[in-house]
């Protein structure tokens, strides 16, 4: 029995490939994708490393979305506030050999295990590495093409350093027809963002997660303290501490004090509207 029903999940992505096109190409963004589908509030995650914590990053997404989907209802009244139910889904994309579909549960990190847990939050993590889950992909061009676009990524830069691999994968992606539009129009942008995450991969791969985070926060903190407030950043850390923030769950007003830049400019080049 299928954890998420393909007929569904095709029918979603459908209507993902038209909604979120200009961020596809984005591994691990705070929240990827979240909207409403026929009263369902479904929120998607992109991970390039298995994260057995996205069920509770799941539940702080979700708590936000409905305290401010419910900011104006009297929810000290008698009568019944209505709220969407959600869907959460992780489409998984690591080189670690995975299952085409696990399910992931709040209930597997409480520190003691209980029977009927009074709060439980479950999340489908679908492989679309290599051949995994083929046909999810074809139902979704978007998806496909930015699988095919991460693939291509980690075996060039087995063979090359990395700036080189990633602009011989946009080349090649071009030429073939894979994420032409976005990469044509954003190729920097994509290319800075690709060389960041995927070096922030092989962190996670080589350290501790512990050590990590600790390089994660002290960088951070020297990064502010070297003169991102004064501008004196070079273009390439500013995008990525830009993205770091907006992935921590910063707003762009908080990001564009934090980096001293108009949050005019911090939308173009997250993608992001008014």
């Amino acid at each position: 029995m299928l954890l998420f029903p393909i007929d569904i999940a095709e029918r979603f992505l459908e209507l993902l490939e038209i909604n979120t096109l200009e961020n596809a190409v984005y591994m691990s963004m705070k929240n990827d994708l979240s909207f409403l589908i026929d009263g369902r509030l479904s929120l998607y995650e992109h991970q390039s490393t298995y994260n057995p914590n996205l069920p509770l990053r799941f539940l702080i997404y979700i708590s936000q979305f409905y305290a401010g989907m419910t900011r104006n209802e009297n929810l000290y009244g008698t009568k019944v506030v209505q709220i969407p139910p959600p869907e959460f889904v992780i489409f998984y994309n690591g080189e670690k050999d995975m299952p085409e579909e696990t399910l992931l549960r709040l209930s597997d990190m409480y520190r003691i295990k209980v029977e009927n847990p009074k709060l439980e939050l479950e999340a489908v993590m679908l492989n679309i590495s290599g051949s995994n889950n083929s046909r999810l992909k074809e139902a979704c061009r978007t998806l496909k093409d930015y699988a095919v676009y991460t693939d291509k990524i980690r075996l060039y830069s087995k063979e090359q350093p990395l700036a080189e691999a990633v602009e011989r994968a946009i080349d090649e992606c071009i030429a073939e027809d894979v994420l032409k539009d976005f990469l044509t129009k954003h190729r920097a942008e994509a290319k800075a963002m690709s060389i960041f995450e995927y070096d922030q991969e092989k962190h996670i791969r080589q350290e501790r997660e512990e050590a990590w985070e600790e390089g994660r926060a002290s960088g951070l903190q020297e990064g502010r303290a070297s003169g991102l407030k004064d501008g004196q950043a070079s273009g390439l850390k500013l995008a990525e501490m830009i993205f770091r923030l907006f992935r921590e769950g910063k707003t762009i007003e908080e990001i564009s004090a934090d980096c001293n830049l108009p949050a005019e400019q911090i939308r173009e080049l997250l993608g992001q509207e008014k």
